[in-house]
């Protein structure tokens, strides 16, 4: 359970708490590059509540029967050499070896699943979807462009809800895969998220770890991009970064968008007041849209100003790896 506010505007340092990578962390592979801007994902909708009769499906239950069916429908058309591991209401496929693909199943896609649910999100999605698992940039490249009809824009993977779809070069690590995983269960819990936290909750999982049988957000390659803004003083205010609307997160990006969300949440994960915030700005989201105001009530300061600067010199504190 994530404890209760406390005031934190001025003196935040003071009683922080600083987590670092313990050795009895589950880490989750990640990315290990360079701090390169992230194009905008291709969004979609859905992810998996085991029960003895089969998955929740907005109320309903999403049967194995209808996971079956889609298979059926489906697999003609998928191309030839692919595992495909059920992990309702996902279809899980991959080029590598069989016992990888069930490995990634399982221990990313069934754990991010599990924990994802027992922080934040009630309901499940209400369609089958593909998880396409491509073993390296070879086959990403080809296999996008023959079952998708486009070249993807990103190395990594990426979540495109018309096709109903996460599609992963999983060479890249599964960090990515825990990230896209988040979108289709905001868009069934949380539709009208504003981008800034619906990426900033997803980054925050593209390096995580299991902590108290809680999944945490480490931290991770985007810091260093972070810390030069910090540096060099060029980082929007948090109204202005929450404030953006009409995909103003993607196309107006300064290159820090992505950070500065992910370290918000990243800063409120170890306050304790992540899942409150969720709550309460879900709750709230028809009288504050954009989650800044949620902010303020939840840190019980009006100095938004103050408090920036204080999580700033926060976030230079921090170190990766």
């Amino acid at each position: 359970m994530e404890k209760h506010a406390q005031k934190i505007g001025f003196g935040l340092l003071a009683g922080l708490l600083l987590v670092g990578c313990q050795d009895s962390a589950v880490r989750h592979p990640s990315r290990d590059t360079q701090a390169l801007k992230r194009a905008p994902p291709k969004r979609d909708a859905v992810t998996p509540k085991r029960r003895r009769e089969g998955v929740m499906r907005g109320g309903h239950t999403l049967s194995t029967t209808s996971i079956q069916q889609h298979i059926e429908a489906k697999k003609a058309s998928w191309p030839q050499g692919f595992t495909y591991v059920i992990e309702p209401p996902f279809v899980v496929l991959g080029d590598d070896t069989p016992e990888r693909v069930r490995a990634y199943a399982k221990g990313t896609v069934r754990w991010a699943v599990q924990h994802l649910k027992k922080l934040y999100f009630q309901k499940d999605p209400n369609q089958v979807l593909e998880v396409w698992l491509f073993k390296d940039r070879a086959s990403y490249q080809k296999h996008t462009y023959a079952l998708f009809g486009h070249r993807p824009d990103t190395p990594y993977g990426y979540y495109s809800s018309d096709k109903r779809a996460l599609v992963m070069n999983i060479a890249t690590g599964g960090g990515t895969l825990v990230h896209e995983i988040v979108h289709p269960f905001m868009e069934s819990n949380f539709p009208h998220v504003p981008d800034w936290f619906n990426e900033g909750l997803g980054s925050l999982y593209e390096q995580s770890a299991e902590r108290g049988g809680q999944i945490v957000g480490l931290t991770n390659w985007r810091l260093a991009g972070l810390q030069e803004a910090i540096q060099k003083k060029t980082l929007p205010p948090f109204a202005k970064m929450m404030g953006t609307k009409n995909n103003d997160f993607y196309d107006k990006d300064p290159g820090t968008n992505y950070a500065q969300a992910r370290y918000l949440c990243y800063f409120l994960q170890e306050k304790g007041l992540l899942v409150r915030y969720y709550q309460s700005f879900f709750q709230q989201q028809a009288q504050d849209p954009t989650g800044y105001k949620t902010l303020q009530q939840l840190l019980q300061t009006k100095d938004m100003k103050a408090f920036q600067a204080d999580w700033e010199k926060w976030v230079l504190t921090l170190r990766f790896p």
